[in-house]
Formats: structure tokens, sequence, C-alpha cells
């Protein structure tokens, strides 16, 4: 049986211990082999990022230095034109093989708004959903068809995440590091310290360019 390797897509604008300690409990939990970290380049659904690709590319690099349970995958950067998880999903499937069991990791808050992502239906033939839990969200999506369509996919077994290659969805039961992007880029504005919320080397590469002035 090939092991189970999972995509983790977002901005990282910067990366900090919100987005990687619940991942690596995550893949404790479930038996997950890889991580593929894959920053968005111009993503869909939000403001484009302060940090250039390159910069947001080196935080990455720095981030999992010493943590081979990631990898990088800068293929979305290599586009100009808007990151569709479905699209980037149905190439990273072409690649895999047809029978390798892949995943894509989300927070709780995606979930609830999965059914508005673009083409969010072909998304499970080509993967398992991972979806981290968050304390606050509610476990039920808004619309009864979204809701039967969670349910018709949900799983409570790690051992389907690796028996089959896609189609199931796990709430994985991580904890929640209240961090984010949008705080540390507000600390950093006003000379606060953010250095129990990211690596170290994340930080001083930070204060080296001068960025979130």
């Amino acid at each position: 049986m090939t092991a189970l390797k999972a995509l983790y897509g977002g901005t990282f604008d910067p990366v900090h211990y919100g987005h990687l300690k619940p991942v690596e409990i995550l893949a404790n939990l479930i038996g997950l082999s890889k991580v593929i970290i894959m920053p968005n380049n111009v993503p869909p659904h939000r403001p484009q990022p302060e940090a250039t690709s390159a910069q947001r590319t080196h935080m990455l690099e720095l981030a999992i230095a010493d943590k081979p349970l990631f990898e990088l995958d800068e293929r979305e950067l290599r586009r100009d034109t808007p990151s569709y998880t479905s699209e980037t999903l149905e190439e990273w499937r072409q690649e895999q093989g047809s029978t390798q069991p892949l995943a894509f990791i989300i927070g709780q808050d995606s979930l609830l708004n999965f059914p508005s992502w673009h083409n969010y239906q072909s998304i499970l033939k080509n993967a398992h959903l991972l979806v981290c839990r968050r304390p606050g969200y509610p476990m039920a999506m808004k619309e009864e068809a979204h809701q039967q369509w969670l349910e018709q996919h949900l799983t409570h077994s790690a051992d389907d995440l690796h028996l089959a290659p896609a189609g199931k969805i796990y709430l994985a039961e991580t904890p929640w590091f209240d961090i984010s992007a949008t705080l540390i880029r507000e600390r950093l504005q006003q000379g606060e310290s953010c250095a129990e919320m990211l690596p170290q080397a994340v930080l001083n590469y930070i204060h080296q360019q001068g960025l979130y002035q």
C-alpha cells in the first residue's frame, strides 16, 4: 500500500506555528508520511500577499529546514493566474497516478465555505479532505444539500484515507493555535515581539528584509 501524501496550500504571509504545528500533529494522528506545502501566487479568495513570492518561499524553506515531514512545491508560484485548488489537484493526481492516496489539508472555516470554491465537486475525485478543527466554528454546513454532501463523504477512520486514493472527508481533532499572519503583521508594524509565534529563522529573515514594517 502506498503511503498517504497530503498537500497544504496557503499564502503563508508569513508562515507561522499556527500553520505548522496542527499539521505535524495531524500527520502523527493519521500516519501521514509527507506534507507538501504549496504557497499560492494569486489567491482567488483574498487580497494579494504583502511579501513577494520569492520572500514567502524563502520563509517556508527556513521554517521547514529541520522538518523532514514537509517539502515545498512552487508550482502555483509559477502561475500568474488565480490558483484554483481543483486544477492543482487534478494536475497532481495525473503525476501521482490513479491509485496513490492523496489528501488536501484545510481548516474548518474553509470547509464551511467549500461549496463556493471553483469546481469544488471535482476536488474529492482527486483527493481526500483533511480538515483541522477550529473552535468557535459550527459543525454543520449552511445548506442542507451541502450538509448531505459532507455526511456522504465523511469518515471517522484514518484507515479509509490510506485504503482509497480519494473521496473521503476526515475531521481531525488538532489543537488550535491562536496565531494568524494578520496578527503577526500588526505586531511587527507596532514593533511588538512575535518570537513565540513563528520560527526564529523566519523572524530573523523578516527583520533582515524589512518586511511588514
